[in-house]
């Protein structure tokens, strides 16, 4: 089966996510990429409405300090996303960026972005220890392999990176 749709990068910042997306780039340019940003949504939210819970249950609570935190993460992924977008720009892919809500685990998430923008492959880094990369994969790589509508590269870090 053909897909016609973009590489989705998975995109944090890290040194092992920026190292993704210029491997990525190496590999599928010039096709397009959509660096993928996964945010927690409603962490910011609880945590600023969690001191009025503890309070009695006739407590009013002030939800509008939840609703600025909650703002602001989506807008500090959006700028992370559109970083990883100009750094896949500079590597040669045709790129764009995309902040997206964690529903439930971060690799249910990345699934979902590549079936929906019928993606030719999911692309992301290796953050584990290189000792406990011999011993196990990492759970979003472990989740990702299992629900990936297409072929999945890890870009793991050169031995001559690694710590």
């Amino acid at each position: 089966m053909t897909r016609s749709g973009p590489v989705v990068i998975a995109f944090d910042g890290s040194p092992a996510a920026e190292r993704a997306i210029r491997q990525a780039a190496a590999l599928f340019a010039p096709r397009r990429g959509l660096v993928v940003v996964v945010f927690e949504a409603g962490r910011a939210f609880e945590a600023a409405t969690l001191s009025a819970k503890a309070l009695e249950p006739a407590a009013m609570l002030d939800v509008s300090g939840g609703f600025e935190a909650e703002k602001a993460a989506l807008e500090t992924a959006d700028r992370l996303a559109e970083q990883g977008a100009e750094t896949a720009r500079d590597a040669g892919l045709e790129a764009a960026g995309l902040a997206v809500a964690r529903e439930a685990a971060v690799a249910d998430t990345l699934a979902r972005v590549a079936h929906e923008h019928d993606a030719q492959a999911v692309v992301l880094g290796d953050h584990r220890h290189p000792e406990l990369r011999k011993l196990t994969l990492g759970s979003t790589l472990t989740g990702l392999l299992r629900q990936s509508p297409c072929p999945v590269l890890v870009c793991g870090t050169p031995p001559d990176e690694q710590a």
